[in-house]
Order: C-alpha cells, then sequence, then structure tokens
C-alpha cells in the first residue's frame, strides 16, 4: 500500500503486520513538523489498509524517539499561529492513537522521551530493549505534561508514581517501566524486533472483529479518563512556551549543542 509519509515516516509490510519506522535516525528521531504530521496521519491510513491487522512501532537507528525538537520550540515562541497548530496535534494524534482499531506493538529501541515516550505507552504492547528507558521530560524544560504524561499515566501506574516520575521528569530505565506499569516486558537489544513482530503476529492471526471491539472496549476507560484533563493540559502548555523559565532553559539548551559542534568541527 502506497503512503506519502517518507522519508519522516516508513512503513513496511510483513503479512498482516505493518512495521511503522519513525525515521529521522540523525536526529534521534526527534519530532520536526513533518515528522509530528505524519504520525498524526499515518493511523488513519493504517486504518483503511484492509489487509493489515497489527502494527509494529519502532524507532531507525539508536532511538526510538527524543521528543521535541529544541530549534522547532524556538519557532513556536513568535508564531502563535504554528504554535496553536502543535497544540492542537497534540490533541489530535493522543486521540487517533487510542481510536486506531488494530493492535500496536511498541518496539522501544532506544531512548523514548517527551512525545517519544507517550507514543509507546498509548501503544497496546510495550516490548522495551534492555538499553533503552522512558522519560517525559517536560517539566524539566519549563513545559506542562500535556500530550500523554499527565493524561493517561495515572491509568497505566498509581497516581503518586506518576506525580514523582512527572515532576521530577527522572528517566525510568527498561525494568522500572515493567514494574510501574508502562511497558509490558523487557528483551535483549538484539531479539526486540523479532519478539515484537513475532507478539504482532499473535495478535494478527486473532479473529479480527474480537481483536478490535476488544481493543476498543479496553479504550473507552482510557478516553473516559482524559476527558477534560487533555484539554486543560494542553490550554497551559500552551501557555508554557511563553515562560522565561521554559525560554532560558532551551536557549542553553542550544548553546551547549552549538559549543559542542563547533568544538567536533575545530
Amino acid at each position: 500500500m502506497d503512503h506519502p509519509f517518507a522519508p519522516e515516516l516508513l512503513i513496511e509490510s510483513r503479512g498482516a503486520v505493518r512495521i511503522v519506522t519513525l525515521n529521522r535516525p540523525e536526529h534521534l528521531n526527534a519530532t520536526n513538523e513533518a515528522l509530528h504530521g505524519a504520525l498524526i496521519r499515518v493511523w488513519r491510513h493504517l486504518a483503511e489498509d484492509l489487509d493489515a491487522r497489527a502494527v509494529v512501532l519502532t524507532g531507525a537507528g539508536k532511538a526510538f524517539s527524543a521528543g521535541g525538537d529544541f530549534d522547532h520550540f524556538v519557532e513556536l515562541w513568535e508564531d502563535r499561529e504554528a504554535r496553536r497548530r502543535e497544540i492542537d496535534g497534540a490533541r489530535r494524534l493522543l486521540t487517533e492513537i487510542i481510536d486506531f482499531p488494530l493492535p500496536v506493538v511498541a518496539a522501544v529501541n532506544g531512548p523514548a522521551v517527551g512525545l517519544g515516550c507517550n507514543l509507546a505507552v498509548a501503544s497496546d504492547i510495550v516490548m522495551m530493549a534492555e538499553s533503552a528507558f522512558i522519560a517525559d521530560p517536560h517539566v524539566s524544560v519549563g513545559l506542562t505534561a500535556a500530550d500523554g504524561g499527565a493524561p493517561t499515566w495515572p491509568m497505566l501506574m498509581s497516581m503518586l508514581r506518576a506525580k514523582e516520575y512527572l515532576l521530577t521528569s527522572e528517566r525510568i530505565p527498561a525494568t522500572k517501566a515493567v514494574e510501574l506499569g508502562l511497558a509490558n516486558r523487557v528483551v535483549p537489544d538484539a531479539e526486540l524486533m523479532g519478539q515484537a513482530l513475532a507478539f504482532a503476529e499473535k495478535l494478527a492471526a486473532q479473529p479480527p472483529q474480537a481483536v478490535q471491539s476488544t481493543k476498543r472496549a479496553l479504550n473507552m476507560h482510557m478516553k473516559r479518563a482524559i476527558a477534560g484533563v487533555l484539554e486543560y493540559a494542553l490550554q497551559e502548555e500552551f501557555a508554557s512556551f511563553d515562560t522565561p523559565e521554559h525560554q532560558e532553559i532551551v536557549k542553553r539548551f542550544l548553546a551547549r549543542s552549538s559549543s559542542r559542534t563547533a568544538k567536533a568541527d575545530s
């Protein structure tokens, strides 16, 4: 099935399984505008693939996704219309994933940070490589944890643990993610894709109407839980971009990054 999302997002067919790969490895699959848009639209595209029965979601290279692109944050400071589109897109993305009818197996091959983290834990089965970790660093960069963490994490683990990790932005190693309820299992790095594909094929072999209706019924709990919370958190994230704390953190990060690049080139 042809698709319009390359090169930022790739789709590969393996029988009834579709492998969706975030494909900006040189940027650790951080989401720029093109990748963010592709991630919003790909779910309806896959839902229209009548031969598909399950999806594996992963990242190219060393990371699952490093989250937001800091250069893109700077663009959003002055361009409030673009910021509004970004916030609306975040709402659409989480809604599209939750409403997507086919089961999704996240193969977390490396760091899954920010949006990357929330893409992973919004999936139906989460498999993590031993070396991988997840983190939602919104708060540490001065932003409200809106596009997944605050609305969904309390559904997956205790409220107290959700507060601990969201308010500190602390990294969660793979084994800890399983213990908390943010992942299903940890597998050796070299076996991740093989095990993820095998599990997706197992799901694809199940009766499709039963799988899809059961997933929809389960996700009704999630939809009810995030109703209202998501809207509030996204409004606050929109406002977060104007705070001096956020802008200073981003400026310092970009200055350090530029300094490292200059030293490497000299």
